[in-house]
């Protein structure tokens, strides 16, 4: 039974976390970028809170139904199953409402298929290898699915890297035109001027320079540090020259 148990736990619940992760994804708008990861990241969210769930309160329900069942209906598998689903209704239904109940009693009845489809393999000694095997190729289609739908990402070009390195706050970035270009002033008498440059070094890959100079009779001097960028992310390139006096 722990084996079974154990079993039908895990296949249950990666089998849910697909399933509504496939659901959140393509929830009417349509494909979006890279499908096939959303899947993938919004089943491992699901897979932790589901997971508990079924652990916990599925597996004492569906232990306690068993008990009953080998007393009273032995032979009425599908009684055991509908008993799942209405335990699985009930404490949706109480916690998060009717549609949501309505998840919980699918994953409630399609434990008990599971767990009564490994039961019946384990009593004919036949190899159970396949719920682990399944699943697996069910995730594997789904995210293969996922990316072949999505539309293709459109070119990372040299404003998105500035817009990209500019984002955040807090960091001396915050001084420095936040596009390509520059700015002129005045800060304690010296005369300033700060650049947001960018250089592209290949396929969708750039360096943004943030370059800074200033000057006030024959005190001169300038100051920079780069970043290197491609799509979601960003690394600290180089610096160079010195700090500005009035910094």
């Amino acid at each position: 039974m722990i084996l079974r148990k154990g079993l039908v736990t895990l296949v249950s619940t990666l089998l849910c976390a697909l399933i509504m992760s496939v659901f959140i994804t393509f929830n009417g708008e349509g494909p979006r970028y890279n499908s096939g990861n959303h899947i993938i990241g919004w089943s491992v969210v699901y897979f932790m809170y589901i997971g508990a769930v079924i652990l916990i309160y599925g597996n004492s329900v569906s232990i306690a139904v068993e008990y009953l069942q080998r007393k009273w209906f032995k032979d009425w598998d599908w009684l055991y199953v509908l008993i799942l689903g209405i335990f699985g209704l009930a404490s949706w239904l109480i916690f998060l409402g009717f549609p949501l109940a309505l998840w919980g009693m699918g994953a409630a009845m399609l434990y008990g298929v599971i767990d009564k489809w490994i039961a019946w393999r384990m009593r004919g000694k036949r190899s159970i290898k396949m719920f682990v095997i399944a699943p697996a190729v069910l995730y594997v289609l789904a995210w293969g699915l996922g990316q072949t739908l999505s539309p293709p990402m459109p070119y990372f070009t040299k404003e998105d890297a500035v817009e990209f390195v500019t984002s955040g706050t807090g960091t001396s970035i915050d001084l420095f035109p936040e596009e390509i270009g520059a700015w002129e002033g005045t800060i304690n008498g010296y005369r300033v001027k700060r650049e947001t440059l960018v250089k592209e070094i290949g396929n969708e890959k750039y360096v943004v320079i943030f370059k800074e100079s200033w000057g006030t009779g024959a005190d001169k001097g300038s100051y920079s540090f780069s970043y290197r960028v491609k799509r979601g992310s960003s690394t600290l390139h180089g610096k160079s020259g010195e700090i500005p006096p009035y910094d």
